[in-house]
């Protein structure tokens, strides 16, 4: 049955905690921390729901997509690849050097835009389905205390008991998978920035000839098991500088996990007695309370610290199955969509952050389209002046440096359109490896009779073949008139 409410209210329900406790009560402090500012360390109830079900398929996917990833290849070479040590970055197989810099400033602009409109609409639903943090803490971590440790009374129970030997067995096994875990996440890390192949050397030939790598991946392993087995949640309230812009970009017409205060208000148990029900639908079981990783009370309204995991949705509706009242008494929607049953609306805030996203990738889309394939640097030996040949002609000595941003070797050809003179190379040719780098020096002579002064502008047509791969333009130094 549906319950009947006796004269309901409208208002946000913190405004009972203002008469109550004064202004902002419950936003003075956190869940994580006791008044006398020590540790609240979190024991989540273990959620089960269909929001938890479509979790875990969601994060089983996720997972397998992060844990596949360095062995995807496109072409022969790595699908994605991070590798801060040589400045060299792999994405959808699309390679980025140090030189493609102005393109992974407008990426990062793009995203940070997406992420500020994504919040705008749906609020932190990232952080509850798909983030890293949330996905290996509740679907990994959490999972393997509670098939150690028990649920969340359980867990409290064991951890106030005395050390006996079951304790010790429990709390050894939990941290070993702990450790285990956290070094196959520091493993694939490594593997993600350096490539598999090198990182399978570390495991076949050893740490000993790589310890920089192994190093690497002990220090990922560390950070991954210290947050996972004791920073947990404060990740999230402490760190994340997402959580805290969600207070400037969330508006009333956001799309959140919410309690459905006008239905719930005002609480109380359930009276038996009662044949027409005079309070609202929430019974203040609190179980909405228990179940959240973070330790708040959804009940307050929006908070800094809540990620919209769902946990408190699935315990709600099973609450309310009990009770038989309608289910939603939490659920997504937007303060707005509560207050005035409105449904959700573009509003002028959307519609300007799309238009700059749609921007901010429109010139992102052109720019990668006409990246060049190969960039090219050519510079006069620093400290060297020009000489002059026995011919008459002027002489420069210059440095090369070739990248190649594609997946195949390339023999490269340098011809001067600017002046008539000759270009000779130290090597008898110039090879750059695929997706690497080529070094060389070369000899330019020209006329004298066709430089003007001591400074001269000169034109290099770099080819493939017959490709033409870029156009550079340098300085070439010459005797004043």
């Amino acid at each position: 049955m549906n319950p009947t409410i006796n004269k309901p209210s409208h208002e946000d329900p913190a405004k009972d905690l203002y008469k109550k406790y004064g202004p902002e009560a419950f936003r003075d402090s956190i869940g994580t921390v006791k008044e006398d500012g020590k540790r609240n360390w979190i024991y989540p109830k273990k959620p089960k729901g269909s929001y938890y079900q479509a979790r875990i398929w969601v994060s089983s996917v996720f997972l397998a997509l992060l844990s596949i990833g360095p062995f995807l290849r496109w072409d022969g070479h790595p699908m994605f690849l991070i590798n801060v040590f040589e400045r060299k970055f792999i994405l959808f197989g699309v390679i980025f050097w140090p030189q493609d810099f102005h393109l992974f400033v407008l990426a990062m602009i793009a995203f940070f835009v997406f992420i500020v409109l994504f919040t705008v609409i749906f609020g932190r639903v990232f952080c509850g389905w798909v983030c890293p943090q949330t996905v290996f803490m509740e679907m990994v971590f959490r999972r393997i205390e509670y098939w150690i440790e028990g649920d969340a009374n359980q867990q409290k129970k064991l951890n106030k008991a005395p050390w006996t030997t079951g304790k010790i067995l429990k709390k050894v096994a939990k941290l070993s998978l702990f450790g285990l875990v956290s070094f196959l996440i520091g493993n694939l890390v490594m593997a993600y920035m350096v490539g598999t192949e090198e990182h399978s050397k570390l495991i076949t030939e050893g740490p000993f000839g790589h310890s920089g790598k192994f190093s690497g991946v002990l220090i990922f392993s560390g950070i991954f098991f210290f947050v996972f087995s004791y920073f947990r949640e404060q990740a999230c309230l402490v760190i994340c500088p997402y959580g805290r812009l969600q207070g400037v970009l969330l508006s009333k017409d956001s799309i959140v996990v919410a309690y459905d205060w006008i239905r719930g208000e005002p609480r109380g148990r359930i009276n038996k007695k009662e044949k027409v029900r005079t309070k609202g639908s929430c019974i203040d079981c609190k179980l909405c309370v228990q179940v959240c990783p973070t330790g708040i009370d959804i009940r307050n309204g929006t908070q800094m610290e809540c990620v919209n995991c769902t946990a408190c949705i699935d315990a709600c509706n099973m609450v309310m199955d009990r009770v038989g009242f309608e289910r939603g008494l939490i659920r997504y929607d937007s303060h707005h969509g509560i207050a005035n049953q409105q449904k959700f609306k573009i509003t002028p805030r959307i519609i300007a952050y799309s238009l700059v996203l749609v921007g901010l990738l429109t010139v992102l889309g052109f720019s990668l389209g006409s990246r060049s394939d190969v960039e090219a640097t050519i510079l006069r030996t620093p400290g060297m002046l020009y000489q002059e040949t026995a011919t008459g002609d002027i002489s420069n000595l210059y440095n090369i440096q070739i990248v190649n941003k594609t997946n195949t070797s390339l023999k490269v050809d340098i011809q001067m359109v600017s002046h008539t003179g000759t270009i000779k190379l130290i090597s008898d040719s110039l090879h750059v490896p695929a997706s690497g780098i080529g070094k060389g020096a070369m000899f330019i002579e020209i006329p004298k009779e066709e430089l003007d002064g001591m400074k001269n502008k000169i034109k290099l047509e770099i080819y493939h073949g017959e490709e033409l791969l870029e156009i550079v333009k340098t300085n070439f130094l010459g005797p004043l008139n």
